[in-house]
């Protein structure tokens, strides 16, 4: 059995303020914490993640992202979501963060609304 997976790919849309970030993999019990430990202290002023490559996202990795966008919000720093997976959406309505979380369906629409 092969050890569960989050790839992070810092993408070219980024720049000197903003961090686009694609996760592919699993954003699980298994991987929050390397997660979190990479991107919390990220010091871009807007971060947005392409989920787009997420095939499994679990009750612990949901933890992972309400407490990264508590953080960032926190210290005064935009956070979005953009392109959930079916199942990462569906978890995230079961949650109840539809309202809470910035989703966006894609990482230009994410990039227009943060512009």
């Amino acid at each position: 059995m092969q050890p569960v997976q989050l790839d992070l790919e810092r993408l070219p849309a980024s720049g000197p303020d903003r961090l686009v970030t694609r996760l592919t993999g699993k954003l699980s019990i298994e991987t929050v914490h390397n997660f979190i430990q990479t991107l919390r202290p990220e010091p871009a002023a807007q971060l947005i993640l392409d989920m787009s490559g997420v095939s499994f996202l679990d009750s612990a990795g949901v933890g992972a992202l309400v407490q990264l966008f508590v953080h960032r919000r926190s210290a005064g720093k935009r956070f979005a979501l953009a392109a959930l997976t079916q199942q990462g959406n569906a978890v995230i309505q079961v949650a109840g963060l539809a309202k809470l979380l910035p989703i966006h369906p894609s990482v230009q629409e994410a990039l227009a609304q943060n512009a």
